[in-house]
Order: structure tokens, then C-alpha cells, then sequence
């Protein structure tokens, strides 16, 4: 390996709260005399969101029929791929983009299925952009038994390794740490999945609860708290991913009307804070925490006081990008031939380079 060898990757990321979408430019170096020694620099971001419609769309493809779904498959590409390609021509060519690491929109995930389907194809991402696309990081992980997720912990490994633990807060919440010589991680519970959806109840014009304003303003439901605490899933050993449909399935049924949506928030927010504060009981230390759940001042205040753990937030840019970042470094990894999924982590049979590869069509 070359001394000094460099990868610029853009990081493209959609999550579960369908806010937008994330790209993140990334310049990584591999060190040559030390391969596991990764450094990253953040290059350009850009969040893009989405129209009402479009939001709608995404929301809702699971219900659609086969070719409707891969209608929107090939749209929803096209939309990256424009947006990708109006966010480097912006840059003016300052950096050349080697491969653009698509996380995609989740459709469908039930790993005990061995189903998983994330939208964007990567041919109508590259025919836009005109640059190689790397996507569907998922399903190999599943065809080797693997849970598909989180796919982060990788990252958290190789470029946040001063710290005990990895806690990113968006749709679902998820964790990652070092337990007798191994990185694993799982997912914790849901946050702005749930809270996003409470906050539009609760007449929110924003569509979530800024700072947590609203939650703050409400009282804990007991009975509810007691539900919520009680679900399974959180008795079940890691490897162990959440999805849309268990959130479908097991927590809004628990929701009715003679709640009230501001006691809801307070309520949920109250379950995350216990729940993230149990599954760092054996983290000591630093804890890295990013995602858009981190600015949720009350959520973050509930956090801190629960959790033995000393809180960290990242800052701005990183909080909000590391996820896209991140997905750039599974590209980085794949070009370097190195795995970039750890069966650690997800169960999986064994640790894989995961990936569908599209190149680009001609410039």
C-alpha cells in the first residue's frame, strides 16, 4: 500500500425521519505503515429537503404495488442524482468526487425475512450525477444472516476510537462500543420516528418539536412508560435492529386518543432517556453523540441526567453529517478492498465488503 493513499467519497444519506436528504463530501487517508489508522476531513455539506409531496411518497412507498414501488425506485434515484450533481457543480471542481456511497430510502426491513429494500437505484443516482455509485449496503449483510444494521459502527471504530461509545440519535437511536476486544452495537429504540410524529399531533408547524419545547411543557404518562418499558425488544440480546414496521406494530397501537400529544412527547422522551442511559451502562467514560436528536435540548438534558456517562455532543457540522460521512467511509473502504461491514456488529456470518457497484455513464 502507498504511503499517503487518499479517497474522496460523497456520503449520501437518507433517514428514517424523512427530512431530507444529507451529502457530505469526505476526503479520507489510510496511513500505510499503520492500515487500520484512518483520518477523515470534511470537504462540503448539503441538506436538501423534502417537498410535502415527495415526503408524502417516501412515506407511504411501502403500501404501493411492484411497479409503482419501482417506478418511485428510479425517480426517487433520479432526485439524488440531480441533487448530487448541483452539489458539486457548486464546488466549481475544487475536489474530484471518486464515488458517491448511497444509503438509499428504507422501504421494507425484516432481516428474520431476509428482506430489506432501500430505494434510490443507483444507476438513475449515476446517470444524473455521472459518478460511480455505490448503494444497497444492506442486503448482503442479510443473505449472511445478518441484522443489516447499523452499519455505522465501522465508522465509529475506525475514526471516533477515543471514545467509549457511539450514540446517534435520528429516526431510531443506536449505539456502538468496544465489549472484550470486539465492536458491536444495536439499536436502542426509536426517538424522532415516534417524536416527529407526536410533535405533528401536538400542532407543531415544524414538524417536529424544536429543542423539545413542547415535550418539556408536558407530564410523564406512567402507565404508558410502563408499556412502553415493558416491549420485548429490549429484553433481547444484541445483535438486534428496529424498523418501521415493529414502531407500526408495537408502539403506535399503544396510542390513543384520550392521550394527550404534549404528554406523549414528554412521555416518549422520558423512555429514550432511560433507555439510552441503560444501554450505556457498561460504557466508561467519553460518549460521542450526533444526529439530529442532539438538538433536543429537553431530550439531551433527560439524557445527561440518567446516564453515569460523560455526554459529549458533536459539534454542529458532525452531528448533523456523521451518518452520510460515514456512509462515505463504507465507500472509502470498499475502494481500498477492505471489508466495510462487521458481522461483529450485525450478526452476520462473517465480516464482508458490502456494496452494488454502478459505474458512471460517460461524461
Amino acid at each position: 500500500m502507498e504511503q499517503g493513499i487518499r479517497y474522496t467519497v460523497l456520503g449520501c444519506m437518507s433517514g428514517t425521519s424523512l427530512d431530507g436528504l444529507d451529502l457530505a463530501l469526505c476526503r479520507f487517508h489510510c496511513n500505510a505503515s499503520l492500515p487500520s489508522l484512518w483520518s477523515y476531513e470534511l470537504l462540503a455539506t448539503h441538506h436538501l429537503g423534502y417537498d410535502k409531496a415527495l415526503r408524502i411518497q417516501l412515506q407511504s412507498a411501502h403500501d404501493l404495488p411492484g411497479k409503482a414501488l419501482t417506478l418511485l425506485d428510479r425517480q426517487y434515484g433520479e432526485f439524488i442524482g440531480h441533487a448530487i450533481s448541483e452539489f458539486l457543480g457548486r464546488l466549481s471542481g475544487r475536489w474530484e468526487c471518486e464515488l458517491v456511497a448511497s444509503h438509499g430510502h428504507t422501504v421494507f426491513h425484516d432481516p428474520a425475512a431476509k428482506c430489506t429494500l432501500q430505494i434510490g437505484h443507483p444507476a438513475a443516482i449515476a446517470a444524473e450525477c455521472k459518478v460511480s455509485v455505490l448503494a444497497d449496503f444492506r442486503s448482503m449483510d442479510v443473505a449472511l444472516g445478518g441484522q443489516g444494521a447499523p452499519l455505522v459502527p465501522i465508522g465509529d471504530h475506525l475514526l471516533f476510537s477515543e471514545y467509549a461509545a457511539c450514540v446517534n440519535l435520528g429516526g431510531f437511536a443506536n449505539v456502538s462500543l468496544e465489549r472484550s476486544g470486539q465492536r458491536i452495537a444495536w439499536d436502542i429504540c426509536p426517538v424522532n420516528f415516534v417524536l416527529n410524529d407526536a410533535a405533528v399531533q401536538a400542532g407543531s408547524d415544524c414538524l417536529y418539536d424544536d429543542k423539545g419545547a413542547l415535550a418539556a411543557k408536558g407530564t410523564v404518562i406512567e402507565p404508558l412508560l410502563a408499556r412502553f418499558e415493558a416491549l420485548s425488544y429490549y429484553r433481547q440480546p444484541a445483535p438486534k435492529s428496529l424498523a418501521r414496521e415493529w414502531v407500526e406494530r408495537e408502539v403506535f397501537p399503544l396510542l390513543n386518543d384520550r392521550y394527550s400529544a404534549i404528554d406523549v412527547l414528554r412521555t416518549w422522551v422520558e423512555h429514550v432517556a432511560r433507555r439510552v442511559a441503560n444501554d450505556l451502562n457498561e460504557a466508561q467514560g467519553k460518549v460521542l453523540f450526533s444526529g439530529g436528536g442532539i438538538h433536543n435540548d429537553f431530550l439531551m438534558e433527560r439524557i445527561s441526567a440518567l446516564s453515569h456517562v460523560e455526554v459529549i455532543k458533536a459539534d454542529p457540522l458532525l452531528a448533523d453529517y456523521k451518518e452520510a460521512l460515514v456512509f462515505a467511509f463504507l465507500g472509502a473502504l470498499w475502494l481500498n478492498n477492505e471489508n466495510n461491514v462487521l458481522g461483529s456488529v450485525t450478526g452476520a456470518r462473517s465480516d464482508h465488503r458490502s456494496g452494488v457497484y454502478c459505474a458512471a455513464s460517460q461524461k
